[in-house]
């Protein structure tokens, strides 16, 4: 079983560009969050990895939310207790509790 507390490597690369960090599988960058917000973003790949990728940047960086799938369908607890169905390739939530799909 992998381990979620920190990042894996392969194929993985983490970047901060100012306040924004990207943690980036193969070519798409799966997390990206600063200061307020946190998007996940699947690329169309709702795969495994890419999910232990997001839960793995969450534990690595304090971000307080978990990815999960429950009969086929991923889900995500955000911050104050939310748990949101992840309809699209990307979600988008403050890391003050709001969330919001795109």
């Amino acid at each position: 079983m992998a381990q979620v507390h920190t990042i894996g490597k392969h194929q993985t690369q983490i970047d901060t560009i100012g306040t924004q960090t990207h943690i980036r599988y193969w070519s798409t960058d799966v997390v990206t969050f600063d200061p307020l917000w946190v998007t996940l973003n699947t690329g169309g790949h709702f795969t495994v990895t890419t999910k232990l990728r997001m839960n793995q940047a969450s534990n690595q960086f304090q971000l307080g939310y978990k990815v999960y799938q429950r009969n086929h369908q991923w889900y995500v607890d955000i911050p104050g207790g939310s748990t949101v169905k992840m309809d699209s390739n990307k979600l988008t939530f403050n890391r003050r509790y709001r969330s919001s799909e795109s």
